[in-house]
């Protein structure tokens, strides 16, 4: 096992990693720009470096100023959380060139998964199901218009490269195939450096499930699904694990997809086999199709790891320092439900615009688990995610964990910002979501309910004033 790994991250995640190192008896090395030099994850490691200024292409996208610090201060591998460069195939061949070990997949892996259409060609080779639709190289506007008409409208327009939504586009009928490819193109141009596009299938009322899954090099295993279907402008809100409606025959048949599919690139690490379902007529074996493959930690892991007690950190950190896999199939436990909701500074009323802030008052109930990255005093800065936390909940059935996470959202208190706070309450407590009808339009159509503007709690306000009551007068 390693002595000393350096975290190639900020925030969250970053601290995150170095709870597991820590419990593990490694030592650990943060870096930081200089806007974060006084941050969470820094106060956590036991060491930190600087490695540039506040934006992200002068500091964390600086793979020579993070390989050098790794070398200077003796640390033996490097975990890249998720984001930055988590899955650049580039900075693993770097790390790997100056002697250090890269906990995570290889860069031939990476790369076969980068692009979307590359990797569902190589998908329908290993005989997983692929969305019905056009892969192809020919980018022609003609040719890819006759494609959609092949497939049948409606279609979705994406960009081959990136994520996040962008470079992607419905199209319900032929008139508008032309604007919406351009628009399309441009925007993953902008994004990305690539116009590509592929085309699919639109699925109009599709649930996104994904299972989380990890390899040794050799042999993989899934350690079962998490329903990510609550999204907005296609970002997760809200996961829960196992996915509601789950069957037997449906996770069977799921898990065994996921698993051919790391295999296929004899995968090393965690990861993510991201499917599409048409849940029309409920969740059967013959209606999932899959959309791409994280080749990282996601954000929303913590939900896996309450529903099956393992600490998939640690399980990245053993399978890097060259173990197998900790667990075989048939060992995996599964038990109970959980919910993860993402709290953010964004104001949901003017259509979720990032918010900037310092933080009055964070606080969170000890009846939830809660990953942060940022304490009461710190700033929540243009520079990065706005991330503040995210809230867990764990239950021993689905109506019991959801009731959970409902009051621990009632329960948090933050000032000093705007935040998403009161959103991610009225969804917990949204009927439909309570009874299981998950798709990924649901926000989008209640969300005229969900986005209203609430009026500040009493308890907040009070917090807050006496966080400023009590912060020392300025210069007058």
């Amino acid at each position: 096992m390693f002595r000393k790994i350096l975290i190639a991250n900020r925030g969250e995640i970053a601290c995150r990693i170095i709870a597991t190192a820590r419990r593990l008896g490694i030592r650990t090395v943060a870096v930081h720009s200089t806007a974060d030099a006084r941050a969470a994850h820094v106060a956590m490691a036991d060491e930190a470096v600087a490695i540039g200024p506040p934006a992200p292409a002068d500091s964390y996208l600086r793979a020579d100023h993070i390989i050098e610090a790794a070398l200077k201060t003796g640390a033996e591998a490097i975990h890249p959380g998720y984001g930055f460069l988590s899955e650049n195939p580039d900075f693993v061949t770097a790390v790997e060139a100056a002697g250090l070990t890269f906990i995570g997949p290889s860069a031939e892996a990476i790369r076969s998964m980068g692009l979307k259409d590359a990797a569902k060609a190589l998908m329908e080779r290993a005989g997983v199901p692929v969305v019905p639709g056009y892969h192809g190289a020919d980018q022609d506007d003609a040719h890819l218009e006759g494609a959609a008409e092949a497939i049948g409208w409606p279609v979705l327009i994406k960009a081959v490269a990136g994520g996040g939504g962008k470079g992607m586009r419905a199209v319900a009928r032929p008139a508008d195939f032309a604007a919406a490819l351009a628009s399309a193109r441009s925007e993953a141009r902008a994004a990305f450096g690539n116009e590509a596009v592929l085309i699919e299938k639109l699925i109009e009322r599709p649930r996104h499930l994904e299972l989380q899954i990890f390899g040794d090099g050799t042999d993989a295993v899934h350690l079962y699904e998490r329903d990510c279907s609550l999204q907005r402008r296609h970002q997760k809100v809200i996961e829960e694990a196992p996915a509601p409606g789950m069957t037997p025959e449906m996770r069977a048949a799921m898990g065994e997809a996921a698993v051919r599919a790391a295999r296929a690139i004899g995968y090393r690490g965690a990861g993510t086999v991201e499917f599409i379902v048409d849940a029309s007529d409920g969740l059967r074996p013959d209606r999932f199709w899959f959309m791409e493959m994280n080749t990282r930690l996601q954000v929303e892991h913590p939900v896996t790891e309450a529903v099956t007690g393992l600490d998939l950190v640690e399980w990245q950190l053993r399978i890097a320092a060259g173990e197998g896999l900790p667990l075989t199939q048939d060992r995996i436990p599964l038990t109970g439900h959980a919910f993860e909701a993402r709290l953010y500074a964004e104001d949901v009323p003017a259509g979720f615009l990032p918010a900037t802030g310092t933080l009055a008052h964070l606080e969170f109930p000890e009846t939830v688990r809660a990953d942060t990255g940022v304490r009461t005093g710190d700033t929540i800065s243009p520079w990065y995610d706005p991330m503040i936390a995210k809230i867990v909940a764990h239950g021993p059935t689905r109506a019991v964990a959801l009731n959970r996470l409902a009051r621990a959202i009632e329960d948090t208190r933050v000032a000093g910002t705007v935040t998403n706070l009161a959103f991610l309450g009225r969804l917990a407590r949204h009927p439909g979501f309570a009874r299981g009808e998950v798709d990924t339009g649901l926000i989008d159509r209640e969300i005229d309910l969900l986005a209203e503007s609430p009026a500040p709690a009493r308890a907040i306000e009070a917090a807050a004033l006496l966080e400023a009551a009590a912060a020392p007068a300025g210069p007058r």
